[in-house]
């Protein structure tokens, strides 16, 4: 993923405050193993030496669980990643270079992930990363998932 700074990048981190969304996605991130996922995912990936280049896999790993996290179909995911700011850092794509992977492509990734039984593995592997860290997701709306610290019970 490209991390170099476009004007957008340098307006927003002047900003007093962040949005429910982007504090969200900012806490999320760090916990969820990507790395892992990446591995778990990539031998199953397309190489992209056929027909058009293959989209980074962290991307679409990562528009994967947005559009689960806040229930969104795969167009409204393609639309909200190029309207929300928060959604666009968190996937990692820079306009500069690239543009969000489309409608049609995050649904033939998603065919991929179930052709393989490579969903049930990676929403296993990110709740089990979330369990460890304290958490527990409650998915919702854009407008409103929520991330909650658990009580750990004694013995478990």
């Amino acid at each position: 993923m490209d991390t170099r700074n476009s004007f957008t990048d340098i307006e927003y981190s002047l900003r007093k405050q962040t949005g429910k969304r982007g504090e969200f996605l900012k806490r999320i991130d760090p916990i969820i193993p990507w790395e892992q996922l990446v591995d778990t995912v990539q031998p199953y990936y397309p190489s992209g030496k056929r027909g058009r280049p293959a989209k980074p896999l962290e991307v679409m790993i990562r528009m994967y669980f947005l559009q689960q996290w806040f229930g969104l179909s795969a167009a409204g995911l393609e639309d909200a990643a190029y309207d929300s700011y928060a959604f666009r850092k968190f996937i990692g794509v820079n306009f500069l270079e690239e543009q969000v992977p489309d409608a049609d492509t995050l649904c033939r990734f998603k065919r991929l992930l179930r052709k393989h039984e490579l969903d049930v593995n990676i929403n296993s592997v990110a709740d089990d990363a979330l369990k460890a860290a304290g958490m527990k997701l409650t998915a919702g709306t854009v407008a409103e998932p929520q991330l909650r610290i658990v009580r750990r019970r004694n013995g478990r």
